[in-house]
């Protein structure tokens, strides 16, 4: 518990941290909402009622206490332009870009750990260099990038997957993730080689212990001393990442929703970034900062529980 406290403390922390300078670089952006409101042929005193009923007017760190007591209470802010509710806009949205992650997440793990473990196998053989080359062709390429690529050959020319649109879950399951597979792929394959190298790492490191010598003098099958003895200790440094990633994958589905037109968070804050709707940029960037936050505190956990020596010196320290 005390380890746990800890990293919850640090988490506040940075939480805190990045809300606070989130805030104050929205507030020095180049444009003006209130333009936007009002229009651009509107006049200088309309544009400065607009400020001052909005409150645009007044000192940034009064903004900031104002705006950070509402997050305290559940009152994210409304829309400047469409006056809908932030907090109900950004929830609304979470549950598409929350299935675009897991899907990336799953289809990354589906291909970094069967090539991690083939390439520790045997390290420098044949195996090992072509998975080291596809990997490398792999992370070369931006998610946009490969998105493009992606839709020109399995939408454009072959026709298997629609280039752009979602279907709500409701629809049916294969209706669902049908127009997510290309999304997904995309940010997956810049992804797993990541996971894939740093398994390969570890289990070449892990191969080398006494105890899976002992199992293959006792006559171990290779896929049991793999699967069963080396996986899990070599396991470690791919869960960190796996929460590290959840920043890429955050940012990736920024671009990668804006390509495929998937109505997530990420389109959100690309829609409030260009219609300077402050006050939705500033309640995303939070919701990304929280989720990132929550999800390194859910790996620390999961850590702790993998490897007893972290929650031990965690406690001492």
């Amino acid at each position: 518990m005390r380890y746990l406290l800890q990293r919850f403390q640090r988490l506040l922390i940075v939480l805190a941290a990045v809300t606070f300078v989130t805030f104050l670089l929205v507030n020095v952006l180049p444009g003006d909402v209130a333009y936007e409101i009002a229009g651009m042929d509107s006049s200088e005193e309309e544009v400065q009622q607009i400020r001052e009923d909005l409150g645009l007017n007044r000192p940034i760190l009064v903004r900031y206490g104002e705006w950070v007591g509402g997050i305290f209470t559940g009152d994210w802010g409304r829309s400047y332009l469409s006056d809908e509710d932030v907090w109900e806009s950004i929830t609304d949205r979470f549950p598409v870009s929350f299935e675009l992650m897991i899907l990336a997440q799953i289809l990354a793990l589906t291909m970094a750990i069967p090539a991690g473990i083939v390439s520790a196998f045997r390290p420098n053989g044949r195996g090992d260099r072509l998975i080291g080359s596809v990997a490398f062709a792999s992370v070369s390429m931006p998610s946009f990038m490969t998105a493009i690529l992606l839709i020109y050959f399995f939408a454009l020319y072959l026709g298997w997957l629609p280039a752009t649109g979602y279907e709500p879950i409701s629809s049916g399951l294969w209706e669902n993730l049908r127009p997510m597979i290309l999304p997904a792929l995309s940010l997956a394959l810049v992804e797993w080689t990541v996971l894939m190298r740093t398994l390969r790492v570890e289990m070449i490191s892990v191969l080398q212990e006494n105890y899976i010598a002992l199992a293959r003098a006792k006559g171990m099958p290779n896929y049991r001393i793999l699967l069963v003895h080396a996986l899990r200790p070599s396991s470690f440094s791919m869960i960190t990442l796996l929460g590290l990633q959840v920043a890429r994958l955050l940012g990736g589905t920024i671009i990668i929703e804006q390509i495929f037109g998937i109505p997530g968070v990420g389109r959100l804050l690309i829609h409030a970034v260009y219609t300077r709707d402050f006050i939705v940029i500033q309640g995303c960037v939070t919701f990304f900062a929280l989720a990132f936050v929550t999800a390194n505190f859910i790996v620390d956990i999961a850590y702790a529980w993998l490897d007893p020596r972290v929650r031990t010196g965690g406690a001492h320290g």
